[in-house]
């Protein structure tokens, strides 16, 4: 064998071995829903929320995470969130503190990312669109507070699967209308006068700007399906 042939050989056993690799990665992301699953399916009613994982503790926005996992958990609904710190860990205290469900849905990330004390129910996920399906699936709204690309992204993927059916319309509930105002006015600017969207998908998203606007809103939506 030349030294050509070689090289094409040993190159074939490395494609063939990341063929073999991504075969059984299938298993482990299986595995990632079967454990999701198995651990949420009896959560009950439930809330998701977003936000940034920068944010002190003596934050404004901090502080009115926690106020509001305090009153959900008061109203009987468990808190989702994604385990960490910042608003995540605020969603888990303020849950926690009041005796209820307190999730924490963690990634594992090179930085940032570490799990808060405050979540009952701790579950760690790899993949971030395995984690993204758990916060839609076991929730019947979605709080964004505050927040950078990451509160962003689950901002408009939770925009998106509504707007196209995917999941069952649900409120999408932005808290402060001063940090989010500049966003909703360009959706309407743009988005809106261009045709890109139409008024009834603007309608997804609800702004609030206290705690109690939020709950008042996800225990109408929760009173709501109990009728249907």
């Amino acid at each position: 064998m030349n030294e050509m042939d070689q090289i094409i050989d040993e190159h074939q056993y490395l494609i063939d071995e990341f063929k073999l690799g991504e075969s059984w990665r299938v298993f482990k992301i299986i595995g990632e829903f079967v454990d999701g699953v198995e651990a949420l399916h009896a959560l009950g009613p439930a809330v998701s929320m977003f936000g940034s994982a920068r944010m002190a503790e003596d934050c404004p926005y901090y502080q009115a995470a926690v106020r509001t996992a305090e009153m959900l958990a008061e109203n009987g609904f468990s808190v989702i969130t994604g385990g960490g710190g910042g608003i995540m860990e605020a969603g888990n205290r303020g849950a926690a503190k009041k005796k209820g469900r307190s999730v924490g849905l963690n990634i594992k990330l090179p930085m940032e990312q570490k799990p808060n004390p405050y979540a009952n129910l701790q579950l760690e996920f790899k993949y971030f669109f395995i984690r993204k399906v758990m916060f839609v699936k076991y929730a019947m709204a979605y709080i964004i507070m505050p927040g950078g690309f990451g509160t962003l992204d689950e901002l408009f993927e939770s925009v998106t699967l509504i707007q196209t059916h995917r999941v069952k319309p649900l409120p999408v509930i932005l808290y402060d209308s001063a940090y989010w105002g500049g966003l909703i006015d360009w959706i309407k600017c743009q988005l809106l006068e261009n045709s890109m969207i139409s008024s009834e998908d603007l309608c997804i998203m609800k702004v609030a700007d206290t705690p109690q606007e939020i709950v008042d809103i996800v225990k109408d939506t929760y009173a709501a399906s109990e009728d249907v």
